[in-house]
């Protein structure tokens, strides 16, 4: 399975490794498509690549950090 997250993290987050986190403790693969942080907030576009179960894992660890997390459709047209 394959999905896209737009997810949105509270400043509050600004020392915590997020993403590192979800790559070493649940068996999915994940590519930043994109992202921008501050000290007081952060986004990040992502694409996640794994069993079912292990992406609701990802998403249920998100949902209990309070990181805003919202499925989204990428385009995917090749550059011509």
């Amino acid at each position: 399975m394959k999905i896209a997250l737009g997810l949105t993290f509270p400043g509050s987050l600004k020392d915590e490794a997020i993403i590192c986190y979800m790559c070493k403790n649940f068996d999915i693969d994940v590519n930043i498509i994109e992202a921008s942080f501050s000290m007081s907030s952060g986004w990040a576009i992502l694409q996640i690549e794994g069993r079912e179960s292990e992406i609701e894992k990802a998403l249920e660890y998100l949902a209990a950090k309070e990181v805003k997390a919202q499925r989204i459709e990428i385009d995917k047209q090749e550059d011509k």
